[in-house]
């Protein structure tokens, strides 16, 4: 796994433990998280190839997203 990639997975994984805080859920532990947070970022570079959109905004909008879940 790249720099990169990893800063992503990692960035994905705050904003997902922060939706748990701002719901009052308690967040999974750190395995799942990271599992959570790879496929939003999987997700979000194939949404920013289809729309040409900004990978930090879509990330944010599918860790809204999965924590619903």
């Amino acid at each position: 796994m790249g720099f990169i990639r990893r800063q992503e997975i990692q960035l994905a994984i705050k904003f997902l433990v922060w939706q748990y805080q701002k719901s009052n859920i308690q967040a999974p532990e750190h395995s799942a998280l990271e599992q959570q947070a790879g496929k939003i970022v999987d997700e979000a570079h194939r949404i920013a190839r289809e729309r040409g959109s900004n990978i930090l905004s879509i990330i944010k909008e599918l860790a809204a997203d999965i924590k619903k879940t």
